[in-house]
């Protein structure tokens, strides 16, 4: 288990990472998501003791990373965004090379093998690594991570770089090692992240914003639904009277359409149906209706909004 209490790093009067707290249990894969600069790659080193935090703790499996750093590394396996790769060996000597220097007690020959056959790089063996495409470097970065069947393995963008096969494969790799570890996998791409994990946190400017199951993040964060509108009429009209509508929490116009019409998303309260009260409203001012559709909030939506919200309300609080 991981444990982070009230984490923060400074650099000078900047907050990278700002007072962010969470656990991931045994045998969980947790995304952690946010944009470029958010402060996953901080966080990440902070965990895995690389560099040291501001204030706050992080303990593995009961471990303080700072106070007990020897004894709590020998519990992580971490994959950083670039592989520490030493290029001009073979894969089998760097991983033997990285078994002697992690110290690991198992048997070297077939734990090494086990370690090959598990991220499929067994046929690779013998070649040298500078010789290897990106996504059996990346392989390989997982092998030395594994070594020694650590219980907490920390990626950092492990998908980087690498084409959709690839991916594809680095992703199914994931999900069978969240089976045996504790695995916290960070993005900035939410594709990679609702594929693989069994829960989100979402990060934005060194803050939690969301902490949620991935199939319950939407509902959870959004607390609303969605209705997609094309309506041919006058849109000062359009959205004062759907905004007079007691379960509509906002109504923007997104864009300008053909014809006189325009496109606009209707938020409102979950377990709601507004749907005859809009068309009755939307009829009173003589306005027509060419399309409705009716969604839940998808995961893009809830992401910008989280991840944009600020921005939002510098902009005089527009949507």
């Amino acid at each position: 288990m991981v444990e982070v209490k009230n984490l923060t790093k400074c650099y000078g009067s900047i907050k990278a990472v700002d007072n962010i707290s969470f656990t991931v249990e045994n045998g969980e894969v947790l995304g952690f998501l946010g944009p470029n600069g958010a402060g996953k790659s901080t966080t990440m080193n902070m965990i895995t003791g690389y560099i040291s935090s501001t204030s706050g703790t992080v303990t593995i499996d009961g471990v303080d990373i700072l106070e007990d750093p020897k004894e709590a590394k020998t519990k992580i396996g971490y994959l950083p965004e670039m592989p520490p790769l030493y290029v001009d060996m073979t894969v089998r000597k760097y991983l033997e090379f990285m078994f002697d220097l992690k110290k690991v007690k198992l048997p070297k020959k077939e734990h090494i093998e086990e370690v090959m056959r598990l991220v499929r790089i067994t046929e690779q063996s013998e070649r040298v690594i500078k010789n290897l495409s990106k996504g059996y470097r990346q392989r390989v970065g997982f092998a030395q991570a594994l070594l020694g069947n650590p219980p907490v393995l920390i990626l950092d963008e492990p998908t980087v770089g690498l084409d959709p096969k690839q991916i594809i494969e680095i992703r199914k790799l994931i999900k069978s090692l969240g089976q045996k570890h504790t695995v916290i996998f960070s993005s900035h791409v939410l594709s990679e992240i609702s594929a693989t994990c069994d829960r989100i946190i979402v990060i934005s400017k060194g803050k939690i914003v969301a902490d949620a199951k991935t199939d319950e993040l939407s509902t959870a964060v959004a607390g609303e639904q969605r209705l997609s509108l094309v309506v041919e009429g006058n849109s000062a009209d359009v959205l004062s009277s759907i905004k007079k509508i007691p379960a509509v929490v906002r109504v923007v116009k997104e864009r300008d359409m053909a014809n006189g019409s325009a496109k606009y998303i209707v938020r409102y309260e979950n377990g709601k149906d507004i749907r005859k009260e809009v068309f009755n409203a939307i009829v009173r001012i003589g306005a027509a209706i060419l399309d409705m559709q009716s969604s839940n909030e998808t995961l893009e939506d809830v992401f910008l909004d989280l991840t944009t919200r600020d921005e939002s309300l510098n902009d005089g609080g527009k949507n």
